[in-house]
């Protein structure tokens, strides 16, 4: 597929690396030549110097012979400017990164779409539903709802004492256990596998589930994990991160928010539901955050435009007794030293947005993809067509590769799990886990 990147920002120069590596053609345009070094390093990828706004620039680079055209720079105007103008040019599709929620309102579809956009993602928004879904069950590391809410996919954090530490899966089937949720894959240290039967669990690994939603209490408890009642939450830093959070929790939790900036502060009163407190000052000063009461609070939550700075927040808010943290960390290669030091959940906006922007790429029927920060995975949900190789034999029998599993399936509205004797039927809307491999290797199962 031959794929334009408009802005060699940090989203922009993440999307070019991650989308060269599944073989596309790439195009990455800036005007900054010097963002476009990394390009020009061995890298598969065309860097252009150029304006992405600019009807000359665009011709040149011959945009109408593109399959998709993503802008993702700084200004939501330039964004849609130049996807108005790619599509005109000929370009097939065009996805455009915004900032304004009102966009993609059903209400205000169809003006984009006839403008030339045919599709527009708000990371931002994204970012704050997946901290609200991560403080339902604070004992997580990651959660995701996945076919509406029918299979739940848990990342877990094994404890000592749990149940299920020390034991081999084949242990747990025979036993009677994982008839209501599968293990998909296990982090350990710095490795993600697809586990077999006879690879053992052990304590520190990070698990993740597959179950129906009544069975997530079953899981907490194989994990060793302690419930708790989030009622209180701790905000660090006042951006559209934080605004979105406060809207989407429930009105039955107390919000605070810490900003350093006095204006930002006002700003973000107008906005935010009244329950929720902003207060003038630094969320990294011990004094202030114990005179707000950070020792009553179950949840922090970090979102500075500072990865250091949001994870060391999250170190000393543990200090204090809180049960959850939430880590906003931009750089990827912080992630694994956010994993190392225990905190508890991490945000990144490039991942988000790369999980949307695959479900463009694939060419199977998608309604969903997801990148896990901490397994440097992928988890999709897939429509089995009609004659499709998947559908050909039982799960035990299609020799899948060794780095993709199958985690479970909604037929017909009914949600199920998947063990080998599972006949997978045309229609079914199939929960896939992969690594290590590229997505569009699925296409051959599922087209």
């Amino acid at each position: 597929m031959k794929i334009f990147i408009a802005g060699a920002g940090e989203v922009g120069a993440h999307l070019a690396k991650m989308l060269s590596n599944e073989k596309h053609d790439i195009i990455l345009m800036d005007p900054n030549d010097d963002k476009l070094t990394f390009a020009r390093q061995g890298m598969e990828i065309l860097p252009l110097t150029g304006d992405p706004v600019s009807l000359t620039d665009l011709e040149k680079a011959e945009v109408s012979r593109m399959d998709l055209f993503i802008s993702v720079m700084i200004e939501e105007t330039a964004n849609i400017t130049a996807c108005m103008l790619a599509s005109k040019l000929g370009a097939q599709k065009t996805l455009a990164r915004i900032n304004n929620y009102e966009y993609l309102l059903p209400k205000n579809q169809e003006f984009f779409r006839n403008a030339g956009i045919d599709s527009m993602i708000y990371p931002e928004m994204l970012a704050a539903k997946e901290i609200v879904s991560a403080l339902k069950m604070p004992w997580t590391r990651q959660l995701w709802d996945l076919s509406g809410g029918g299979i739940v996919l848990t990342g877990v954090k094994v404890c000592e004492n749990a149940q299920i530490a020390g034991k081999q899966l084949i242990e747990l089937a025979l036993a009677g256990g994982m008839k209501t949720y599968h293990i998909v894959a296990i982090k350990r240290d710095n490795e993600t596998i697809i586990p077999r039967g006879q690879d053992c669990i052990h304590a520190g690994d990070i698990v993740f589930f597959t179950s129906l939603k009544n069975n997530t209490d079953e899981i907490r408890q194989l994990a060793g994990k302690e419930d708790v009642n989030v009622k209180r939450i701790v905000i660090m830093g006042g951006g559209r991160i934080a605004v979105r959070t406060t809207q989407y929790l429930p009105d039955n939790i107390d919000v605070i928010i810490i900003e350093a900036s006095k204006e930002k502060c006002i700003r973000i009163s107008e906005v935010v539901p009244s329950k929720v407190l902003v207060i003038n000052g630094d969320a990294r000063d011990p004094n202030l955050l114990i005179q707000e009461g950070i020792r009553d609070a179950q949840a922090f939550v970090a979102l500075s435009e500072n990865s250091e700075s949001n994870i060391l927040a999250c170190l000393a808010a543990k200090r204090f007794g809180v049960f959850k943290t939430i880590a906003q960390v931009e750089n990827i290669d912080y992630i694994s030293l956010a994993e190392k030091l225990d905190i508890g959940s991490v945000v990144n906006k490039k991942l988000i947005t790369a999980s949307h922007i695959y479900k463009l790429l694939l060419d199977v029927d998608v309604s969903n993809v997801k990148c896990l920060a901490f397994a440097d995975a992928e988890v999709a949900e897939l429509v089995a067509r009609e004659k499709s190789k998947v559908t050909r034999h039982k799960v035990k029998d299609m020799r899948l590769p060794r780095d993709i599993t199958l985690g479970g399936l909604i037929r017909q509205g009914e949600p199920m799990m998947i063990d080998g004797e599972t006949q997978i039927l045309a229609g079914d809307n199939v929960i896939v886990f992969c690594i290590n491999t590229g997505m569009n290797r699925l296409e051959d199962y599922f087209n």
